[in-house]
């Protein structure tokens, strides 16, 4: 009801002025920026923290004049967040570990402005299993397409940078990935995650078969061995080839991408067969990248998203027990290549 009293502050990127409300007989403490205060540190990593979540600028001007009082520049924010850019690019140069026994691969796409047009990009994310059973991202690449080149160029990327062996990599039958692997990583299985091969399968589905059709497939992916895996696909032929021929085609084509975890037991195949660790962190992302339509720049996506994942919550604790026997076949079946 007295009005306000203006102060200009320093923070990490310029000068800001804010208001500070005032009363009559001068009673009134600040909370945020204390009297007497000319430096607000932790000014950007406040705004960092409201872009991480998705908020436009216009969102994060709106949250801090209700915070500080204050009308803080477009330029300002930008400013800010371009101060990670430097951050992202050496995070993604970093030196990784030798040995990851598991690597997923997945993708989600983003809108950017490219000249007059707004295309579609992938923008692929990869999460290694460290020996001990704990999870890392390893990176981020973005193209406007995929094949054999593009891989490799992902897969020379993780040599330099230190990765020297690969046990599995399970992804969703991506265009030219087995070329790939083979050439950076010889020694590596190309693991086909069966949800997305269900998915692909049921695209060919009316929407009445659908789970008539997905119980015929339980019965291929959930097989003992790879010949009762096979037998079972023979069965799926006899009921569905003529009216889904398309179905059979995709399961026999990356038959070999499909059986590599048919040779563990049970109980560990979860760990093998599906991309949903790094799902759930997909999710994380696309929440963020959601409320911001398209970007004007690559470096803006690659932005929000080194947040993002600085920012997220990766819950997957493995079960120490599971893992421990997966360790196990591991040692039997890559004798040598596991550290002693």
């Amino acid at each position: 009801r007295n009005g306000y009293s203006h102060k200009t502050v320093q923070t990490e990127t310029g000068a800001v002025e804010i208001r500070v409300p005032r009363d009559r007989a001068g009673t009134f403490e600040p909370q945020l920026v204390a009297k007497h205060q000319r430096r607000l540190e932790g000014f950007d990593e406040k705004v960092l923290a409201l872009y991480a979540r998705g908020m436009s600028v216009r969102d994060i001007q709106s949250q801090l004049f209700e915070l500080y009082g204050t009308e803080v520049s477009p330029d300002l924010i930008t400013r800010v967040t371009d101060s990670v850019l430097e951050q992202a690019k050496e995070w993604q140069a970093r030196p990784l570990e030798a040995i990851y026994p598991v690597v997923y691969i997945d993708a989600l796409f983003v809108s950017v402005r490219d000249g007059g047009t707004v295309i579609k990009k992938a923008v692929y994310v990869a999460l290694g299993v460290r020996v001990d059973g704990s999870r890392e991202v390893l990176g981020l690449w973005m193209d406007a397409t995929e094949g054999a080149r593009f891989w490799l160029r992902v897969l020379t990327d993780l040599k330099n940078r230190g990765v020297q062996d690969i046990f599995f990599v399970c992804c969703d039958g991506l265009s030219g990935f087995p070329q790939a692997i083979e050439t950076a990583f010889p020694k590596a299985i190309v693991q086909t995650c069966i949800v997305h091969m269900i998915r692909a399968s049921l695209r060919y589905v009316t929407a009445g078969d659908r789970k008539l059709v997905v119980a015929s497939l339980r019965d291929i992916y959930t097989a003992d061995t790879e010949q009762a895996a096979a037998a079972a696909l023979d069965v799926f032929d006899t009921r569905w080839l003529k009216k889904y021929p398309s179905v059979s085609k995709l399961w026999r084509s990356r038959w070999n991408e499909f059986t590599p975890f048919l040779a563990f037991p049970k109980e560990i195949r979860t760990i093998l067969y599906t991309t949903n660790v790094i799902e759930s962190l997909n999710f994380q992302l696309r929440r963020v990248l959601r409320p911001k339509g398209h970007f004007p720049t690559d470096d803006s996506v690659t932005k929000i998203l080194f947040l993002a994942i600085q920012r997220a919550q990766l819950r997957w604790n493995p079960n120490r027990t599971l893992w421990g026997q997966a360790l196990a076949h591991f040692k039997i079946m890559f004798e040598n290549r596991l550290p002693a």
